[in-house]
């Protein structure tokens, strides 16, 4: 590690004046992803705004036709929540595969929103199930939230306050985890809405978190996994390391695709 400055955030107005006037800051509401990308060096902020004692920011609750999380909601609560398990129950499940015990009582999906690891899980249920990222300024469609490695749609001075997902007909989420690390070496999340089909992929993509179009279009005229047989997805622009090729990536999109629809129906 290097030196940082920390500071306990007690309410959300403390933290939004902190991050705007303090030299290169980062916010820490968790740490599971922001803290590992500081002891590899990938990341190296001045300062470090807690949120922890924030209150009103972990709240979870069904409004209308829409699930809305609170940024500071941990894994084990959606994962263990009533609420989501009746709402989004492949929500739920998504949330109880992310990382280990300790992970998930320490993570939050706000946190991992907005660092948007391209290993992370709830990107993929985000894009998939088409949410909305509210922050202290506006409110983000996932469509135009993710733009890239870690990178997002967020001003400098933003915070993500909630996630609100719409309700979904049908959804299920597959997973293939690195045995190490539990995060995702390919996760696909599908999702059947009254307007749409969504097939969005995580730990694939060179740049990130993505949709399947063609699968989504197959998959509009019947929704079953066999109209994805024979389709696949081209390894340029996939990610390829010492877990696994692009080639091979590409085709644990395919497989998981079908079992993610397989599960959802």
């Amino acid at each position: 590690m290097y030196n940082f400055t920390y500071h306990r955030a007690s309410g959300l107005r403390q933290a939004q004046n902190l991050l705007g006037k303090l030299e290169d800051p980062k916010l820490l509401a968790g740490g599971m992803t922001l803290l590992p990308t500081m002891k590899m060096r990938l990341a190296s902020p001045a300062n470090i705004i807690d949120l922890e004692r924030v209150e009103g920011l972990n709240g979870i609750e069904l409004k209308g036709r829409s699930l809305v999380i609170g940024a500071l909601a941990r894994h084990v609560d959606v994962a263990s929540s009533d609420v989501v398990k009746q709402a989004i129950p492949a929500l739920a499940e998504l949330a109880g595969m992310i990382g280990d015990p300790a992970v998930r009582h320490r993570g939050t999906i706000g946190g991992s929103v907005a660092n948007n690891d391209p290993n992370a899980d709830y990107p993929a249920a985000c894009l998939g199930l088409g949410a909305t990222i509210i922050t202290t300024k506006r409110k983000i469609v996932a469509d135009e939230f993710f733009k890239g490695l870690f990178e997002t749609a967020l001003e400098p001075d933003e915070i993500i306050t909630k996630v609100s997902f719409p309700l979904a007909k049908k959804a299920a989420y597959q997973k293939f985890r690195n045995p190490a690390s539990r995060y995702a070496l390919v996760g696909v999340f599908v999702a059947k809405r009254p307007s749409e089909i969504r097939v969005a992929v995580t730990g694939a993509g060179g740049g990130g978190v993505f949709r399947v179009k063609s699968f989504e279009e197959a998959l509009k005229k019947r929704f079953s996994p066999k109209v994805l047989e024979g389709l696949s997805v081209p390894a340029d622009g996939m990610a390829s390391d010492i877990h696994g090729s692009a080639e091979y990536r590409a085709h644990l999109i395919g497989v998981l695709a079908r079992r993610a629809v397989a599960a959802a129906g």
